[in-house]
């Protein structure tokens, strides 16, 4: 029986792996040293002309089902990892049916909750990563998406400014509707909530936690963002009419959160003395389409605010405010950031995203220039980086080389998720 696969683009390389074997049997030479988490199914990443790829067994069914959810996801500008397609039609040498299999293309430079380090999970680190998670939630419940299985597990952390961008890797359990009731968000949270706090209790059995943080007070980090800031996003305000300020102080803060805002319904009273708005938003990511709109960088949302911060200083420091925008983000993007991203070692690139390397340079340049007591010349700041820091990050592939899988698990914590699928 040939082979059915279903993708947007096949990939004729795709046939050259070895479907005949069971997933857990397919041999190390075609395997690619990443980290897998824990998993209801077998999930193994290959390379595929060039890139890696992250193939999961599972029933057909649901094989297309969480395919087809995801390129919807995808469509609708949502972080969530790029499906490939669906493999069907397998067996084994004996003509013995096997598993169908989800293709997902693996999300460069990030990493599951377990091998983000190497050592132990610190408490500001673990804050960091629940706050992300619960970022990507309300992003996702906006949308209409349930999720049915929120956890650490099931995201993916790219580093993001000194923050984290989270993505969404297992859509398995997920729903999409045209909106979501309160009883379907507030369960989303529950989930999350008890299974970030069986997953950080895994890596306090693991010796892998700092016993300054606390694996229950954490998870209930998801809980306060969560609802922070869904209630910034989407709850009316009331004012005076003389307060019309308070319009643009209300879309101002939106924006300071990443989110742009398709419109405002505002409305008066009987009265006419008091005005009501409601923000409509509509995505996350008003930093980064600035970016991408002055100079074509495609980054995460708090690198694009530190690079557009670095832009406007540039603008004040060449007496450039009243040129146009376009023109001083390009000089920006020639005289200050390429220079920075050439000057960095061919063989040290692979460490870290450009827009990553250029936020940790502005930083190193800070410390740097409050020791020397004057500001430090960017270059020489560049260099002092380089040699100081960068050099001695670990490889991505000794990072990734670690198989999280082999991490201790709680007995009785809780159900793993897919996670690390992409």
């Amino acid at each position: 029986m040939p082979l059915d696969i279903t993708a947007a683009a096949p990939d004729p390389e795709l046939l050259d792996l070895p479907w005949e074997l069971p997933l857990e049997e397919w041999p190390s030479d075609r395997l690619a040293a990443l980290p897998r988490g824990i998993s209801r199914h077998v999930v193994r990443f290959v390379r595929v002309s060039g890139h890696v790829v992250a193939v999961k067994e599972i029933t057909e069914a649901y094989a297309r089902r969480e395919y087809a959810l995801l390129r919807t996801l995808r469509r609708l500008g949502l972080p969530t990892v790029e499906p490939i397609g669906v493999i069907a039609g397998r067996q084994d040498a004996a003509g013995r049916p096997l598993e169908s299999a989800l293709l997902t293309q693996h999300l460069q430079f990030s990493l599951p909750y377990r091998a983000l380090f190497s050592q132990t999970l610190r408490p500001e680190t673990a804050t960091r990563l629940v706050d992300a998670l619960a970022v990507l939630l309300v992003r996702l419940h906006l949308s209409g998406f349930f999720w049915g299985d929120v956890s650490l597990s099931n995201t993916l952390f790219r580093r993001d400014a000194g923050a984290f961008a989270a993505y969404l890797v297992d859509a398995e359990t997920g729903e999409l509707h045209d909106t979501l009731s309160t009883g379907q968000r507030e369960h989303d949270l529950e989930v999350g909530r008890v299974n970030i706090a069986g997953e950080l209790l895994d890596l306090a059995a693991g010796e892998r936690l700092d016993p300054a943080v606390d694996p229950v007070d954490t998870s209930e980090v998801i809980v306060h963002r969560y609802r922070e800031l869904w209630a910034e996003l989407t709850e009316p305000e009331s004012f005076e009419r003389g307060e019309r300020w308070r319009v643009a102080a209300r879309i101002a803060r939106l924006n300071d959160l990443g989110f742009d805002v398709g419109e405002l319904a505002i409305s008066t009273d009987v009265t006419g003395t008091t005005v009501r708005i409601e923000p409509k938003v509509v995505d996350a990511g008003h930093h980064s389409r600035r970016l991408l709109r002055l100079t074509g960088l495609d980054v995460q949302e708090n690198q694009a605010r530190r690079l557009l911060n670095d832009l406007d200083a540039f603008r004040a420091a060449t007496d450039r405010q009243g040129d146009d925008e376009e023109i001083v983000a390009h000089e920006w993007l020639t005289t200050v950031f390429e220079p920075v991203v050439r000057a960095v070692p061919r063989e040290l690139r692979g460490k870290l995203e450009p827009a990553e390397v250029f936020h940790e340079v502005l930083e190193h340049r800070w410390y740097e220039s409050e020791r020397a007591g004057h500001d430090i010349p960017l270059a020489e700041a560049v260099r002092s980086y380089v040699e100081k820091v960068l050099r001695h990050k670990p490889d991505e592939a000794a990072v990734l080389g670690v198989d999280t899988q082999a991490l201790p698990v709680v007995a009785g914590g809780p159900p793993p998720g897919d996670g690390e699928d992409g």
